[in-house]
């Protein structure tokens, strides 16, 4: 036996298994919390069967199902991507975890590159589980998977730049307000469960532009009517996902 065969080898991992571990580690303390089990899968599982088992809201001609879905899948994504994201990353930017990690071997953007996978992971989750309650209460899903796939990551880049701008600006206290109370008003404004054509005309130009009611709509334009790429839709996601990432991206502190 050579001398040399106990030799330590001090080093970092490579970045692919830094990100695949640290992303393991996010995803299951996301799964791990009740409140976010709330926010992710519990609130969007009650909305889709109480609106579509009960009318509530008028929500056109056709199933109400087939209305409810695509906007619930669109509220999943935000739930995920901007709420729990930045409530989450918000504590942990508190309590100097960022400040620990951003100390350690995994490169920064190896941190968010994580983050996002755990985001990714856990979308893909809840999209199974309410297309088998939507599919249960009758759904009738149209058109392809390709739109609505580029669609929902869109939509998470979209989101995900927000919620990581949020929880990187306010201190902890606030972001739990503030992404709690977005949660809110887009869900009320968003077209998630209220069409837009219910609102007055000048503030349903306004609320076209936001990023829930462009997924929520988009997602309808496939899975409802049967369209192709709704590229205007696509268009509103892909320049929310460029502001926030980028104003993240400059403006995020890690302390």
């Amino acid at each position: 036996m050579s001398g040399g065969t106990f030799t330590p080898r001090p080093g970092a991992a490579p970045a692919g298994r830094m990100i695949a571990a640290q992303a393991a580690f996010e995803t299951r303390m996301l799964l791990r919390n009740g409140e976010q089990l709330l926010l992710t899968v519990i609130i969007p599982s009650l909305l889709l069967v109480l609106f579509s088992t009960v009318d509530i809201v008028d929500t056109g001609g056709g199933k109400a199902v087939d209305f409810l879905a695509p906007g619930v899948l669109a509220l999943a994504v935000m739930s995920t991507a901007f709420t729990g994201q930045a409530i989450a990353t918000g504590f942990e930017r508190r309590y100097g975890v960022l400040k620990r990690l951003g100390a350690s071997p995994l490169p920064r953007w190896a941190l968010m590159t994580a983050k996002t996978a755990a985001v990714l992971v856990t979308e893909v989750l809840q999209v199974a589980l309410l297309t088998v309650i939507a599919l249960l209460l009758g759904w009738s899903p149209q058109g392809g998977p390709l739109p609505v796939v580029l669609l929902l990551l869109l939509g998470t880049a979209a989101f995900s730049g927000l919620g990581l701008l949020m929880a990187g600006t306010l201190r902890a206290e606030a972001t739990l307000a503030a992404a709690n109370l977005v949660f809110l008003l887009l869900l009320v404004g968003g077209g998630v469960i209220v069409p837009l054509d219910k609102f007055p005309g000048a503030a349903r130009a306004v609320l076209e532009l936001l990023p829930i009611s462009a997924l929520s709509d988009g997602l309808r334009d496939v899975l409802q009517g049967g369209s192709g790429m709704p590229w205007g839709a696509a268009g509103i996601l892909a320049a929310w996902a460029v502001l926030g990432l980028g104003a993240a991206a400059r403006f995020f502190r890690w302390e």
